[in-house]
């Protein structure tokens, strides 16, 4: 049996599996973006696919800690699309 990676969730603090997770990454040139494909170079940070907790993460301000940059609203706003698609 293949092993799943487990990731935990920045705001919450669940370990779940890499498909239940939204993952945001700082670049090497200190861009944000969201990483759809999981794996981009660079800082990641892991949210839940959970409207709730991508608004907690925003007001919390909690990946601008975590990726040590200011998360522009657009991140925050695809991440509620890639969601709300699902």
């Amino acid at each position: 049996m293949k092993k799943i990676p487990l990731r935990t969730c920045v705001v919450t603090k669940e370990k779940c599996e890499k498909r239940d997770l939204l993952r945001v990454v700082r670049t090497p040139e200190k861009e944000v973006i969201y990483d759809e494909s999981g794996k981009a170079n660079g800082k990641g940070a892991y949210l839940k696919k959970d409207i709730d907790v991508i608004n907690k993460a925003k007001k919390s301000k909690i990946l601008d800690r975590v990726l040590e940059v200011c998360v522009p609203d657009e991140i925050y706003e695809t991440l509620v699309r890639k969601v709300n698609n699902e």
